[in-house]
């Protein structure tokens, strides 16, 4: 068997309702879907991060600097072609688009391997559960929502049975970084430290004391202002704190995790192994967070994943893609012994909510793993088609 095609397919959607998080606003979403054609008929499917840029700049990588590593290749030699992507893409840079990139082949790559052993990707990577707990993630800043508005979302989450929910904070008019004002539309939806705590208080009095509250400051505050807010929001049994600092700042991170009892979880917008390897040895988390279209796919991801294991760390993927990331992210999950919850974005997305044939079935904030050979998902065509924009 020979790899003889390997395509990236850029998708956007255009939200009419921006929503927004402490690092920028999301005007839509985007994802590049990877697929991997053999001669023998089976294709293999996978998403590649953007890589901070527009979707046919990770599409002209795939295309162009990947795909004659692997043409006329065994496509089963994952590791092998892993390590030549890696290594031949170094003057390239070992983050941002080409790990994305790099990321949706290998995906696509071990959805070939599943559907050749006729095994789903959880089981071909040896099973650890059949279902997994999923999160409720949202609780954004927008234009003409208040707390009262932020309530009723929690309380859906609860109506709907999630165990969890995470919100956004640190849309502040300070951070006491310069990292505030490079973001995008920095003067809408800024609230005062102070009302952030009563949006969080808010929301835990929604959820209830017993289910998980989980706060994200996508890296805009100092290690000062996180350790104090840290402290503030004590009271209100926290899971975690994603992303207090600077990924780059893991020094910073060090200091909040050292003072702080709530556990800091990141960072998604770390890539690969080696970078990892600095956030877990150096104690900068508590709790891991790759992002598999991100930081190097499912092969990077489970290395990611054992190095936790090893330092007794739990596993929460990021997932805030389409719904081919999500289902990867669940396999990934779902064969690893120190999985904790899997995210579940909550916002408008076609992206996720109508790219598969068969959609996940999502009950009570649980889900079951898919039964067919390799991500067990079939695309459909006509929503692929509709979003599609090279």
């Amino acid at each position: 068997m020979k790899i003889v095609d390997v395509r990236g397919i850029p998708l956007t959607w255009r939200s009419p309702n921006p929503y927004m998080s402490a690092a920028g606003a999301q005007a839509g979403r985007s994802a590049v879907l990877v697929e991997i054609e053999t001669d023998g008929g089976i294709v293999g499917l996978g998403e590649a991060g953007l890589g901070g840029g527009a979707p046919v700049v990770t599409q002209t990588v795939v295309e162009r600097l990947l795909k004659p590593m692997l043409l006329g290749q065994d496509p089963l030699l994952i590791e092998r072609h892993w390590q030549t992507m890696f290594e031949r893409s170094r003057a390239g840079g070992r983050r941002g688009v080409v790990m994305h990139a790099i990321s949706g082949v290998d995906m696509a790559l071990w959805d070939i391997a599943g559907k050749v052993a006729g095994l789903p990707l959880y089981r071909l990577f040896g099973a650890y559960a059949d279902t997994l707990e999923v999160y409720a993630s949202g609780g954004f800043y927008q234009e003409g929502k208040d707390v009262r508005a932020l309530v009723a979302e929690a309380e859906s989450y609860v109506a709907q049975g999630f165990g969890g929910m995470k919100m956004k904070i640190g849309r502040n008019p300070s951070t006491q970084t310069h990292l505030r004002g490079l973001l995008a539309m920095t003067e809408k939806c800024v609230v005062t430290p102070e009302e952030d705590l009563a949006r969080v208080e808010a929301v835990r009095k929604a959820l209830g004391p017993h289910r998980k509250l989980m706060v994200d400051i996508n890296c805009v505050w100092s290690p000062a202002l996180a350790i104090a807010m840290g402290k503030a929001l004590e009271p209100f049994d926290l899971t975690w704190i994603e992303e207090p600092v600077a990924t780059d700042d893991i020094d910073g991170s060090a200091a909040v995790a050292a003072a702080l009892h709530t556990p800091i979880a990141g960072y998604e917008t770390e890539v690969g192994l080696y970078g990892f390897r600095e956030l877990i040895t150096r104690r900068a988390v508590d709790i891991v967070q790759p992002d598999l279209a991100w930081t190097g796919g499912f092969s990077e991801g489970r290395r990611i994943a054992a190095l936790a294991h090893a330092h007794n760390m739990m596993v929460a993927p990021h997932a805030f893609g389409s719904a081919v990331l999500l289902v990867a992210s669940l396999h990934f999950a779902a064969s690893i012994p120190n999985a904790l919850v899997v995210e579940l974005d909550r916002n408008e997305n076609p992206l996720r909510e109508a790219l598969l044939k068969e959609p996940l079935t999502i009950e009570r904030g649980m889900v079951a793993l898919p039964t067919r050979p390799g991500l067990g998902i079939e695309l459909d065509r006509a929503v692929v088609d509709r979003y599609r924009v090279d």
